[in-house]
């Protein structure tokens, strides 16, 4: 029995090293080396101090900011640690009554708008952490923020196509922007 509980247990040892210690060490060293910004959580620094991640959405309610897509994450919204959408299908009472909650909200902040809201305004996506809306989304919200800011709508479009993202290569993905990276490029309201 022993002679066969040895070679079982130094096995276990052995993979638990290889597998649970050099393999994630080692993975970890190359992502560092490589893609140090993104092993280091594509972390957004403005004044010295962490102020999100490029890659985790963030709540705006103020009409002074582009607003992200909407949250299903519980129990906060952008909740990064319980990432999951709300799994509502088009035709579910709650998600009808959801979307239309914020329709209301988005007439609401800008009575003035009578241009087609675009659908990630007022949707939530399968993970609910999304940190870029479309540029229809951007453009959707330019007069509230020029108003509320003080800017004109060429200042406010010219910031939006400055931090407009392509899709990869050229192919996979829509046309985007970062909400918290175009939020943080505003200047200081008056």
């Amino acid at each position: 029995m022993l002679s066969t509980l040895r070679p079982a247990v130094m096995l276990f040892v052995g993979l638990t090293v290889v597998v649970g210690v050099a393999y994630p060490l080692a993975m970890t060293g190359i992502a560092k080396l490589v893609f140090n910004e993104k092993a280091e959580g594509s972390l957004i620094v403005k004044d010295g101090k962490v102020v999100g991640s490029s890659l985790i959405g963030q709540s705006f309610s103020s009409p002074q900011f582009f607003w992200g897509r909407p949250s299903a994450t519980g129990p906060m919204a952008n909740n990064a640690t319980n990432s999951s959408g709300s799994n509502l299908g088009p035709t579910n009472a709650a998600q009808l009554d959801n979307v239309k909650a914020r329709v209301e909200a988005l007439k609401a902040a800008d009575p003035s708008n009578t241009a087609a809201i675009p659908v990630d305004l007022v949707t939530a996506s399968a993970s609910g952490l999304d940190p870029e809306i479309s540029l229809a989304a951007a453009y959707y919200q330019v007069s509230r923020v020029a108003r509320e800011r003080k800017m004109t709508e060429a200042q406010v479009r010219a910031l939006i196509d400055q931090f407009a993202q392509k899709p990869v290569m050229g192919l996979f993905g829509e046309p985007r922007v970062n909400v918290l990276q175009l939020n943080l490029a505003l200047p200081q309201s008056k």
